[in-house]
């Protein structure tokens, strides 16, 4: 029986608590996990706004985690069905904040989708230390 990979996308800037239960509940969906972080120029076009942490920290940040088996820079969103054939992606998981946007990849592998942290988002902690400062 051949190994399930999984892979997983994100900025993960910030890392909270709800970027840990992401990562592993995608962990537990096979025997080895796949993680693209988003380049820093990747998120300046997505969001508007650099990273707290450069693309650098964010990498050493994920791939330290015991559940990571390897990770990745994504460069580009587009790129996502390239990134799944190349790292021979058995599923997709990603948070329901993405619910649907990623369903035309059901083709290449599974596509899951995982519930939110509640009352956990980056963005919010970024304007919560921003106001309190």
């Amino acid at each position: 029986m051949s190994e399930r990979t999984v892979i997983t996308f994100g900025t993960f800037d910030v890392f909270h608590v709800g970027h840990v239960r992401i990562l592993q509940r995608a962990a537990e969906l096979g025997d080895r996990l796949v993680v693209g972080v988003s380049a820093d120029a990747l998120n300046i076009r997505k969001k508007g706004r650099a990273p707290v942490f450069t693309q650098e920290e964010r990498l050493e940040i994920v791939s330290s985690l015991g559940v990571v088996d390897e990770v990745f820079v994504e460069e580009s969103l587009e790129l996502k069905g390239d990134y799944i054939r190349k790292f021979g992606a058995d599923v997709l998981a990603m948070g329901d904040d993405w619910k649907g946007r990623f369903d035309e990849f059901a083709e290449l592998c599974e596509v899951v989708y995982f519930p939110r942290t509640p009352s956990v988002s980056t963005t919010a902690l970024i304007e919560h230390i921003a106001s309190n400062s």
